[in-house]
């Protein structure tokens, strides 16, 4: 079981670091005015959303639920930090998936918000690494 505890923290680094990077990519391709650079943050943007967050977010769902049901199956109904955690997990994937989103608008060079904008946004996974590491390591409401 640790072994699989291991790997999930590692995609969730993983996940996170694109987490990270990715709006700060759209930071700077909303202050972007020549092609070249507004076509080379289009593919780093791709590469960076289909090739490193979505396959170290799946990675990470599947490894945590198999923790989740291994560790807490038979008591999951007493674990209230774990609901929470998975509440800040479920905001995780909807930022995750308007980053997709993002990266298509941009794609179709379609984006009508400024690196104001995406700043803000950039600080969002901020908020939401520091309440799932909180949660998991304190475990507030519960065991």
């Amino acid at each position: 079981m640790l072994w699989v505890k291991a790997f999930h923290i590692v995609a969730v680094v993983a996940w996170f670091a694109g987490v990270f990077y990715l709006p700060r990519l759209f930071v700077y391709h909303a202050m972007s005015t020549d092609q070249p650079s507004i076509e080379r943050f289009k593919i780093m943007e791709r590469k960076l959303y289909r090739g490193i967050m979505t396959p170290s977010a799946l990675v990470a769902m599947a490894l945590g639920s198999w923790l989740a049901v291994e560790n807490f199956g038979a008591i999951f109904a007493t674990q209230y930090w774990l609901h929470a955690k998975l509440l800040v997990v479920a905001l995780l994937v909807a930022f995750h998936l308007w980053c997709g989103h993002t990266v298509k608008v941009f794609a179709r060079d379609e984006n009508a918000r400024g690196d104001r904008f995406y700043r803000i946004a950039n600080e969002l996974p901020v908020l939401l690494l520091v309440a799932a590491v909180v949660l998991v390591v304190v475990k507030p409401f519960g065991f």
